[in-house]
């Protein structure tokens, strides 16, 4: 494998999404084949961002040969009903709704939400992250089913659906927010019956790069979803700036990436994880352009996008190549996590490194209109 040469953010966005499509021809055959699951609908959400800013057809059109492949005429498609991963992928249908009106799109859109209103909670209303890990929500899940809350919220005019998805991120941070460093643990155990949940907090024991990440993924792109009369978003654009803080004080200031386990980078067996890194930078990006944060911040975001770039392959077909990926992982202790499997081109991380490099081509061209505007 060799490094492939610079290039702008937008590009490196095209280079990878373009890289999969070559691989997987047929976006059905995307891994797991031809099943309605997040790895496909994260990366899949990457290419939206990445269609929205450069309008190419292609993009949306191979997104929609996704979903077809999977939603048929009249709305129906299979799918786990019993865990909030399922709801992710639903993120693609409101933009295929609006483009092309088809109510097949709307009635798969309403078996997800529905399917929000069967799942169990804790004694507070929280999701169970899905049935096989009861009484435990995980910061995942925030992600997965809070963006499509939101958006279903406000394409179909639900509006209640957005106090819930407040109420979901509060009993996280009330629970899982660690005082001390800032940081969330990984998952929350009502029970405290899990190996891994402390007695006294019900927590487990480590902060998990990729699950911060989609806890700041989720967070920024509520506060673009959410009105600015709506009660709590004062509240929320405060935590993303206060992460938004703990998140630069724990990045490698050597490659700009941050560690599998957060805040143990001196320990030898920990690594260097870019699909947590990906939506480190994704998030701070985000909360620059939001006004969340400041100069700091988009130092941070630049450092974080280069040591991505830095990492970036190429097979020997001139594909992109993303290494380092943790595979997809349960909660645990320190172990479990510093001895996770690490593979190239899974979809968790191409998907984020898109979302990392369509923002950061947002966040660098509104610096370079700002300085010509000065000039």
């Amino acid at each position: 494998m060799t490094m492939l040469g610079s290039d702008t953010p937008l590009t490196w966005a095209r280079k990878a999404c373009d890289s999969l499509m070559n691989i997987y021809v047929d976006a059905g055959t995307l891994p797991p084949a031809h099943r309605w699951h997040y790895h496909q609908g994260v990366f899949l959400c990457g290419m939206e961002q990445l269609w929205e800013v450069v309008q190419d057809e292609k993009y949306i059109q191979y997104i929609q040969q996704y979903v077809d492949d999977l939603v048929d005429e009249q709305g129906n498609f299979m799918f786990a009903r019993d865990e909030l991963d399922t709801v992710q992928a639903g993120l693609l249908l409101f933009a295929l709704y609006e483009r092309t009106g088809l109510a097949k799109y709307r009635s798969a859109a309403d078996k997800l939400r529905y399917l929000l209103l069967t799942l169990n909670r804790t004694s507070e209303g929280g999701y169970w992250h899905k049935d096989k890990y009861p009484y435990q929500m995980w910061l995942d899940g925030l992600y997965m089913a809070g963006v499509f809350s939101l958006k279903y919220a406000n394409t179909f005019g639900e509006t209640g659906l957005r106090a819930e998805v407040l109420h979901q991120e509060k009993l996280m941070r009330e629970h899982m927010r660690d005082e001390k460093t800032g940081l969330l643990y990984h998952a929350w155990d009502e029970s405290r019956r899990m190996p891994w949940a402390d007695p006294q907090t019900g927590c487990s024991p480590e902060f998990w790069s990729r699950s911060l990440g989609w806890y700041g993924l989720a967070v920024s792109q509520f506060l673009d979803l959410l009105p600015a009369e709506e009660p709590g978003r004062v509240e929320l654009a405060e935590v993303l700036s206060s992460f938004v803080r703990t998140l630069i004080r724990y990045q490698d200031k050597e490659s700009g990436l941050w560690y599998q386990v957060v805040d143990k980078g001196e320990r030898p067996d920990n690594w260097l994880e870019t699909s947590g890194s990906c939506l480190f930078v994704y998030t701070l990006a985000k909360a620059v352009q939001q006004g969340l944060a400041g100069e700091e911040a988009r130092q941070a975001a630049v450092r974080g996008y280069e040591g991505l770039i830095r990492v970036v392959e190429e097979d020997d077909k001139g594909r992109l190549v993303l290494p380092d990926i943790c595979i997809g992982t349960s909660a645990g202790d320190y172990d479990h996590y510093a001895a996770r499997p690490k593979v190239k081109n899974d979809l968790h991380g191409v998907g984020a490194f898109v979302m990392a490099c369509a923002q950061m081509e947002i966040l660098l061209n509104r610096r370079e209109n700002q300085a010509d505007v000065h000039v």
